[in-house]
Formats: structure tokens, C-alpha cells, sequence
């Protein structure tokens, strides 16, 4: 028969797991979002030329607005579902002169607008 000692340490050892271990059904999990929601939409209505407030404007405020590169504004958007199926996105866009220059990332302009101001990259280059 085991010691009570060893009772006890099982017992806080599943203690310990918590839900996290065990399926139960009907148990709710959290839907984790961060960051900027990023929609291909968003990205059609981006042109060009535009000025820093109209990309912020559509885009909303960067995820990362990097002191040191003014002229680079980063989107990250990330969601992590119930069966841990976890998304990631990432856009980044530069500017010249306060003006859109080219994106690049998970998104690029859809239809005749791609063109050679635009990027489609996985890497944050």
C-alpha cells in the first residue's frame, strides 16, 4: 500500500496540471488575440504614395513603430483557437520621403494594383 507521503505528492502533482492536461468536454477555452487585425481588404485600400496618417488611418496604429527606422511600421496579428490551432500574420511597410512606398509580408495588393512598388516576402527583410 503507498505511503501517505506519496498520496499526498500524487495528488498535488495533478493538482498541478490543472484542466490543461486532461479534455473534458464542454470545457471553454480562451480564444487569444494579439495585435493588429489584418484583413486583405485593408491592404487593397493601401496605395502607393500615401502619407502616414491615411496608412494609419486604414491599418490602425503598428504593432512596432521602430525608433531607429522611422520609415518601417510593423503588423503582427496573431490568434490562438481552442485546438491550438494558432495563426500568424505579419505585414510591413515602408515609406519615403513620409510617403508608402512598398509593403511586404503575408499580404500583398490583390489584382492589377501588384506591381513593383509592392512585395510579397515571408521574411521581415
Amino acid at each position: 500500500m503507498p505511503s501517505k507521503t506519496t498520496l499526498i505528492v500524487l495528488f498535488a502533482m495533478a493538482l498541478a496540471t490543472g484542466c490543461s492536461y486532461f479534455q473534458f468536454p464542454g470545457i471553454h477555452k480562451v480564444e487569444v488575440q494579439q495585435g493588429n487585425i489584418i484583413t486583405q481588404d485593408m491592404i487593397d485600400q493601401l496605395r502607393p504614395g500615401m502619407t502616414k496618417s491615411q496608412v494609419s488611418y486604414i491599418m490602425g496604429t503598428p504593432m512596432i513603430a521602430d525608433t531607429f527606422h522611422q520609415d518601417r511600421w510593423d503588423y503582427y496579428y496573431s490568434v490562438k483557437k481552442e485546438q491550438d490551432d494558432h495563426r500568424k500574420e505579419h505585414v510591413i511597410i515602408f515609406f519615403e520621403n513620409g510617403k508608402l512606398s512598398s509593403i511586404r509580408g503575408d499580404y500583398a495588393p490583390s489584382g492589377a494594383r501588384a506591381d513593383t512598388t509592392t512585395e510579397k516576402a515571408g521574411t521581415d527583410g
